[in-house]
């Protein structure tokens, strides 16, 4: 090649190298320079574009660096044959993405927020600098599939003391979340089932088995929590069950069908109930519900549980307890999984369990909840006949029914135009039900600070135009 016909603009904010080296690079990718192509000494370009040496220099390096071009000793420079290179840069056409405009939140009822003000960050910082050392230069290694035997058997312990979960560590499965155990669960119980969950019921386990292409057969709550009856007629051989506090509802599974339940799954080999105990830590009428799995001597139940709720959802730390038949099963199937959770925060949650801070939060925690409850309560008061709540027994959120005019769905949305967010139960629901819960949301208070809750009751009471009867 004789000449590169280019246009530099010597007045832009631009550097000329680099104006010399996009314009050749575009050359070499659209083909207007074709391969095997012998460029320009850096002598007579310069003298040709009236720039300096330098300028030329500085453009030929960094097309030799990505491997537009190459240099030969006392030859030149030649272009490469782009097909070659790994990846090649291309001017892709821009779309501009439209962005949802959604009012901004100001109040926020989602049942998924804790209280963050109240987490024991000095007693956290202090674990976090001890993993992080010198002695525990093991973590950074690779550990066991099922997650670290010290957390395991803090888990174990904490069960047994708290919930009456009868397992060894062996039988526990540590991951980073529901959505990541749940998928493992399915493949230990095999392709061909068919799930029970709750209706309505957590929209998050139900979107796990559809994408897994499992079969879900919804069945139907009451205050007294999964219809087993309803079960008893299904064709479902898998329950998916959250019997201490029923999400959204808030209903304890009663003891008349948990004893139904446990005696439906032992009636078949194929038959399994998986219970969820998501948020059983708070609860705060009555002594702690048991588990199921403790009353259960035929190892039907899978036990899964986080600490979403009782330290925090960023942690990413779930576990399921296995029954010991299933035990020879896993161990055949996912010996060669990795865990998915980082060694340091296993760790570090071990030995806040093991010094008796994780049960110390959770005493703080359940008075702190319990207060707000106990305002939210008193905030709504006012609002009676047309307002009510249930399933305030545990848990950090409770169902609010509203006598109005409009739907829940209506009334959501008007709370969102004023910067409110408060969900109907109706999106928990997988199917209609004969019980009417058009007028039901679901309400969260773990998030709100305690002293707003008064105000933000009333700010969601005015955008409805629910009168208070106590003015």
């Amino acid at each position: 090649m004789d000449m590169l016909m280019i246009q530099l603009e010597k007045d832009s904010k631009i550097p000329l190298y680099e104006q010399l080296y996009e314009e050749i690079k575009k050359g070499i990718i659209e083909g207007t320079i074709a391969v095997h192509t012998k460029l320009p000494s850096k002598r007579k370009l310069s003298e040709f574009l009236s720039i300096s040496q330098t300028t030329v220099e500085l453009a030929y390096a960094q097309l030799i660096a990505e491997g537009y071009i190459t240099s030969k000793s006392r030859v030149g420079f030649f272009v490469e044959a782009i097909e070659e290179l790994a990846y090649v840069e291309k001017t892709l056409p821009h779309h501009a993405i439209k962005k949802t405009l959604t009012p901004q939140i100001l109040i926020d009822f989602n049942p998924g927020k804790i209280d963050t003000s109240s987490f024991p960050f000095t007693t956290w910082r202090k674990y976090a600098k001890e993993a992080i050392d010198y002695h525990e230069k093991d973590l950074l290694l690779t550990g066991t599939p099922q997650g670290e035997l010290g957390l395991r058997e803090q888990i174990a312990n904490y069960l047994y003391q708290s919930r009456g979960v009868l397992c060894s560590p062996e039988q526990i499965v540590i991951g980073s979340g529901t959505e990541q155990l749940l998928p493992m669960i399915m493949k230990l119980l095999g392709e061909e089932n068919q799930y029970a969950i709750e209706n309505p019921g957590y929209t998050q386990t139900h979107h796990i088995f559809s994408q897994y292409n499992q079969q879900v057969i919804p069945i139907n709550v009451d205050e007294d929590g999964m219809q087993i009856q309803e079960l008893e007629h299904s064709s479902a051989n898998i329950a998916y069950v959250t019997p201490s506090h029923q999400f959204p509802t808030g209903a304890v599974l009663s003891a008349s069908r948990r004893a139904q339940l446990l005696n439906w799954a032992a009636q078949d080999e194929q038959r399994f109930i998986i219970e969820d105990d998501y948020d059983s830590e708070f609860r705060y009428i009555g002594k702690p519900i048991a588990s199921l799995q403790g009353m259960d001597h035929r190892d039907k139940v899978i036990y899964i549980s986080t600490f979403s709720k009782s330290l925090m959802p960023s942690l990413r730390i779930a576990y399921f307890v296995l029954p010991e038949k299933l035990l020879s099963r896993y161990y055949n199937m996912f010996t060669y999984y990795t865990s998915t959770v980082p060694r340091f925060e296993q760790h570090i949650l071990a030995q806040f369990m093991r010094d008796g801070y994780f049960s110390k939060h959770l005493n703080r925690m359940r008075k702190i909840y319990r207060k707000k409850l106990e305002k939210l309560t008193h905030a709504l008061m006012p609002y009676a006949p047309t307002v009510t709540i249930s399933g305030e027994q545990a848990g950090m959120h409770v169902v609010l029914t509203v006598k109005h005019e409009m739907n829940a769905s209506t009334l959501s949305n008007i709370a969102l135009q004023h910067g409110i967010r408060i969900t109907p139960i109706k999106e928990y629901m997988l199917a209609p039900t004969i019980q009417n819960r058009e007028d039901q949301f679901l309400l969260g208070f773990g998030g709100l600070e305690e002293n707003d809750i008064l105000n933000n009751i009333q700010k969601l009471m005015d955008c409805w135009n629910i009168q208070n009867t106590f003015r």
